[in-house]
């Protein structure tokens, strides 16, 4: 028999017995449970008495419940639509899906816009160039000072006083700036632009799979494979090798003038121009001073360190403070994120027909009140959770793991 004597800190932890649950008050778990039941019993007790309640009132007054009236066919004029729409053929489902798709198309190209704004702002905050500093806080103060719809007015009102068509600014070639929007050349989009965008998304796919490689060569081996040549031909070079292959099709529509207006080519109308102008303004403003405060809870030794390499300061930033910064600066963007989100339903106010506006003229043709409420609750819902959910994952994936 060895005389070997167990170290008891190696021994195997051993977890505690789980004690079996007591139908008994002095048991937390029972105290938990029961409580968690009178909590949830509450609430659906109130909502059924407040639905009953609803429905019998609308029942006496002899209005319509239900949803059956996205079926119907809504008459509603709609200025701009990224889907086809008829007025005096496509129903309501049509015209509030219409508005759903406006609402994205401002809130996707507003957090894209303000995210590289704000970034740009919040790193010029902290140059050692004096008067790039100072402009930018003067920025960030000031437009934080303002309330975001007056912003959204002063720029409804600023792109109306443009010139007529036949007056238009002309910066660049194809681009007419009037009052009735921008004007600007359009690709007339064909099957082989299909199939090279779904090229471009298999280049995505690639690009991300080989970087990912290079990671695990570079802890394997401490030499990192360049990436970007193989990124390039993922990336551009098997798109347009389809787009060859296919035919190579490309026209383009120019804007013309006809008249007192233009024909041809496409339209950024100034409501959505003023008010997604409007929103980036004011949303960067808030985002440069996360930005700005991300990079300083970076400690100070992190940039000695990197100037006592040699490495430049745009490196620095890029490489080692950003990265790091990012783990402070992701939770509160999501907030600005989902606040210009929610802002976007100011646009009933200049007159940008987004889901608020559609939503509002359905309830007021159709009566359905409660529906027409419900469906705009529902949608910012589902648009904030997705961001929340994306966010989320983000910061999930960026944070620091202990070992």
């Amino acid at each position: 028999m060895s005389g070997a004597v167990i170290d008891p800190r190696q021994a195997p932890i051993r977890a505690a017995p789980k004690k079996a649950l007591s139908l008994s008050w002095s048991d937390p778990r029972f105290r938990n449970i029961v409580w968690q039941v009178v909590v949830l019993g509450t609430v659906a007790l109130i909502v059924w008495y407040l639905v009953q309640n609803t429905t019998r009132n609308l029942a006496a007054r002899r209005i319509a419940t239900g949803f059956a009236f996205l079926g119907r066919t809504a008459g509603i004029p709609i200025g701009e639509a990224l889907i086809d729409y008829d007025p005096s053929i496509s129903t309501y489902g049509r015209a509030l899906l219409i508005g759903l798709l406006n609402t994205l198309k401002v809130a996707v190209v507003g957090v894209v816009l303000a995210t590289i704004l704000g970034t740009l702002l919040g790193i010029a905050r902290l140059s050692k160039n004096w008067l790039i500093a100072r402009l930018s806080a003067i920025y960030v103060e000031v437009i934080r000072d303002l309330p975001v719809l007056l912003q959204l007015l002063f720029w409804y009102t600023a792109l109306q006083g443009l010139p007529t068509p036949k007056n238009s600014f002309h910066p660049l070639p194809g681009v007419f700036l009037s009052n009735r929007g921008i004007k600007i050349p359009v690709v007339e989009w064909e099957t082989p632009f299909w199939w090279a965008l779904a090229a471009f998304v298999v280049g995505v796919i690639g690009t991300v799979a080989w970087s990912r490689s290079a990671t695990r060569q570079q802890e394997a081996t401490g030499v990192r494979p360049k990436v970007w040549p193989v990124a390039l031909g993922f990336l551009v070079g098997f798109p347009v090798l389809i787009w060859g292959a296919l035919g190579a099709p490309f026209a383009v529509e120019m804007p013309v003038l006809r008249g007192f207006n233009f024909t041809g080519g496409a339209t950024v109308s100034p409501e959505y121009s003023a008010l997604t102008l409007g929103l980036v303004i004011y949303t960067s403003s808030y985002i440069a001073e996360i930005v700005r405060s991300g990079i300083l809870a970076v400690p100070t030794g992190q940039w000695e360190a990197a100037g006592a390499l040699g490495m430049r300061s745009g490196t620095v930033l890029r490489k080692i403070v950003l990265p790091q910064a990012l783990r402070v600066i992701i939770p509160p963007m999501t907030s600005q994120y989902l606040n210009l989100t929610k802002n976007s339903s100011l646009a009933v106010a200049i007159g940008y027909q987004d889901i608020v506006s559609i939503a509002s003229t359905t309830l007021n043709q159709t009566g359905q009140a409660i529906e027409g409420i419900a469906a705009i609750m529902l949608v910012y819902l589902i648009i904030s959770l997705s961001i929340s959910l994306l966010m989320n994952w983000y910061n999930a994936r960026i944070a620091l793991v202990e070992r």
